[in-house]
């Protein structure tokens, strides 16, 4: 791989991540540069972990789920070079952040994990977000790990419903 190649790859990744609001996954990221041939999975996992590695994104992991966001020095690094990258990619991006809007700030915007407690139960940490603010966020203690897992799996589905209960309930 060539290190001009390298470059191009870093600069389109900064570029999607300062064209949004919020994170964006491995594979929402893997999803646009795979599709569309740019490059490989393995090189795409090299230029993530470099571009994180030298500061320009800052690493958010969640349950299975690892998330980019962009960091001050990434934000001035894209800024003096997104000519770089050319008419035609830049307006592919573009295109894709514009159709994929929603569905990409929801998925990231939707998080669950759990963690064992001092206690000896586990704590499902739910979240919903939406660019810095926190819609919804719920802490709930479980006895059974597996029980914690389930939850986890089915919050990303199940949110919306919840949070319109505890607004209907609370209004």
């Amino acid at each position: 791989m060539s290190t001009d190649a390298t470059t191009l790859y870093k600069l389109m990744v900064l570029y999607m991540l300062n064209k949004v609001n919020f994170p964006l996954s491995n594979s929402q990221i893997a999803e646009f540069m795979l599709d569309r041939q740019y490059t490989n999975y393995f090189t795409l996992q090299e230029v993530l972990n470099s571009l994180a590695n030298d500061g320009f994104v800052q690493i958010l992991t969640y349950r299975s789920s690892t998330q980019y966001k962009l960091t001050r020095e990434g934000i001035d690094t894209i800024s003096f070079f997104d000519s770089k990258i050319s008419p035609a990619i830049r307006e592919d991006i573009d295109k894709y952040l514009k159709e994929n809007k929603y569905d990409l700030k929801c998925e990231v915007g939707t998080t669950s994990d759990y963690y064992k407690s001092t206690g000896g139960d586990y704590i499902v940490h739910c979240q919903v977000k939406e660019g810095n603010t926190n819609l919804i966020e719920l802490n709930i203690a479980v006895p059974l790990e597996q029980q914690a897992d389930a939850m986890c799996a089915k919050w990303k589905d199940a949110s919306q419903d919840i949070y319109d209960f505890v607004i209907h309930k609370l209004m």
